[in-house]
């Protein structure tokens, strides 16, 4: 294979475009790699020196006059901080109609080139700080947000929320219940909050949260905070798209150290022990004595950051100002460090391949061979005549080999 035709299929699957038919997806599948000898490879890396601009012309060349208006409006829009142009634009990248995808990313690909520009002028350091929520229901989650929220925009930063709500699996529709709870952080006109249906989504974090966080940071805000569901896979999706993980737990739900995944500790930059208030404060005490013990039995994940357990009450705000010194101390740790910049660097790769799994699972799903032997190879399975393996190999096997 040439690498005239590599190129435009790679620039094709990182667009996340449409593509024309499943036929030419397979022919570019199944042609073999051999070819692709070391000046191929070397003629691969020269690529790098393609142009944001250029790699961007190309993508948006077949643009109507239409499309390109509603492009610069909701750029100008974004860099000028208004919250209708950010609500547009995580609406455009959360679809899944083909053409408003590729517009979504004409738009990530411009916000991008604008946010290296500002963390260029900040020294080469990050423009915002992204900080990962989660904690087991109950855990006061959106009041820990609320309170924290106001502390932070009475300081003058701009906060945005990106708040994940449980969807049903039959109308896809949710509650939206985290807007409903911030009621004071959602009037307050220095804090955007997104709600999200996770949309059967496994984890409970949307596929285009990602996406949201760079549109957030391009629009003008510092802190994004990312709230997930509930304790589960949603803690190891969010954790490879933040710079900082903070586990909440409520001082009084039973046996929490047998109730939550050691690996979802293992995650957590910082655990925060909430309600630490009234009758509540004995109980939150002794759950942040049995978290610091259990920290320190397992593998570190910073080779600069012990994690630390603290105590903090949504109702009074004790101890919401120390939890923020604690955040920046991490923050400025992992920027002098270098950590936070390789931290990122792996999380982009972990997404690329993540929509990279995606995209080809539903490529091969809509294949016409796989769409003709699935029935029957389904009912195949289920009647117990051969086993599943067996079948997904015959399905891989008619996929890569009809032309």
């Amino acid at each position: 294979m040439g690498l005239n035709r590599v190129f435009p299929i790679l620039h094709r699957v990182a667009a996340l475009s449409s593509i024309s038919s499943t036929t030419a997806l397979r022919h570019s599948l199944c042609k073999p790699t051999v070819k692709l000898c070391y000046a191929s490879l070397c003629n691969f890396q020269q690529m790098k020196s393609v142009s944001t601009e250029t790699a961007l012309s190309h993508h948006i060349s077949d643009l109507t006059d239409r499309e390109k208006r509603l492009l610069t409006k909701l750029y100008d829009g974004l860099i000028g901080g208004q919250r209708a142009a950010l609500a547009e634009s995580i609406t455009l990248v959360e679809t899944q109609h083909p053409r408003k995808k590729e517009l979504a990313q004409a738009l990530l690909q411009r916000m991008l080139a604008f946010r290296q520009e500002l963390e260029k002028r900040n020294g080469g350091n990050p423009v915002a700080f992204r900080v990962g929520l989660s904690g087991p229901p109950g855990a006061g989650k959106s009041s820990f947000i609320e309170v924290v929220g106001k502390m932070l925009t009475g300081r003058g930063h701009k906060v945005s929320v990106l708040a994940v709500d449980p969807s049903s699996c039959t109308t896809g529709d949710s509650l939206m219940g985290d807007k409903t709870r911030m009621t004071e952080l959602s009037r307050d006109m220095n804090a955007y909050i997104r709600p999200s249906p996770t949309s059967g989504t496994l984890g409970g974090v949307t596929r285009t949260t990602n996406k949201a966080i760079v549109l957030c940071e391009g629009a003008g805000y510092d802190i994004v905070l990312v709230e997930t569901v509930g304790v589960g896979q949603s803690e190891f999706a969010v954790a490879d798209m933040v710079d900082m993980f903070v586990l909440l737990i409520p001082p009084a739900g039973g046996d929490e150290l047998q109730g939550i995944k050691r690996g979802i500790i293992e995650m957590a930059d910082l655990v925060v022990v909430t309600k630490s208030d009234d009758e509540l404060v004995v109980p939150a005490r002794r759950i942040q004595a049995e978290y610091t013990s259990a920290l320190k039995l397992l593998r570190k994940k910073s080779k600069v950051w012990k994690p630390k357990v603290v105590r903090i009450s949504s109702q009074t705000g004790q101890g919401v100002p120390e939890l923020w010194n604690t955040m920046l101390q991490f923050r400025d740790a992992m920027l002098s460090s270098g950590e936070l910049r390789v931290r990122r660097q792996t999380q982009q790769k972990v997404w690329l391949w993540n929509l990279i799994q995606e995209n080809a699972l539903r490529h091969f799903q809509q294949h016409p061979a796989v769409r003709a032997e699935l029935p029957e190879l389904e009912q195949r399975v289920t009647c117990g005549d051969i086993s599943p393996g067996l079948a997904a190999d015959l399905l891989l096997k008619v996929f890569s080999t009809i032309q």
